[in-house]
């Protein structure tokens, strides 16, 4: 590879790590072709754009981007393939549905809205992170909740208030 390609990948890759604020760095040697394959699959799926860089080049692209990642580039070492999502766990829920399968991929590190996560140990809580849709879900319901509990509560107390004026009205009858 010329310096010049390696300038133009440097510059592809700045720009796309730009554009996500979801990146996985995992290894995935020793798969074999056909389980490369169903990964590929298993992202293209989960809406997860999926490549095998060279760590040298996404080190660089890293120390040009605009973001701070931190230590995530001392795991860029051996096989380093990349992920990107909008959604900040389906990379981390399709790597660990995939190793039910298999050892690998092995994750590496992660930087997930300026939060970096380092080592395979922290799959499990990358998998537990909610979207941006399912928390404003769990805030849109936590805010419908205290008008649900007004609503039910006027609307028993609607039925005692209107037995008391009837049994009132019966008295003085």
């Amino acid at each position: 590879m010329t310096r010049e390609e390696k300038s133009v990948v440097i510059k592809d890759l700045t720009a796309q790590l730009a554009d996500n604020t979801n990146i996985y760095l995992a290894d995935i040697s020793g798969l074999n072709a056909g389980a490369t394959s169903n990964l590929r699959r298993a992202c293209f799926k989960a809406g997860i754009k999926l490549a095998v860089v060279k760590n040298t080049l996404l080190e660089k692209a890293m120390d040009a981007s605009d973001k701070d990642f931190a230590e995530l580039p001392s795991v860029l070492k051996g096989n380093t393939a990349i992920m990107m999502s909008e959604t900040g766990n389906a990379p981390a829920k399709v790597i660990k549905e995939f190793r039910k399968k298999s050892d690998k991929p092995l994750l590496k590190g992660a930087f997930i809205e300026e939060a970096v996560y380092l080592g395979d140990d922290q799959l499990d809580a990358l998998v537990d992170i909610k979207s941006r849709e399912e928390l404003i879900g769990d805030i849109v319901g936590l805010l419908q909740s205290p008008a649900k509990n007004v609503i039910s509560a006027l609307k028993s107390s609607g039925g005692k208030l209107a037995g008391i004026i009837k049994t009132l009205s019966e008295k003085e009858g």
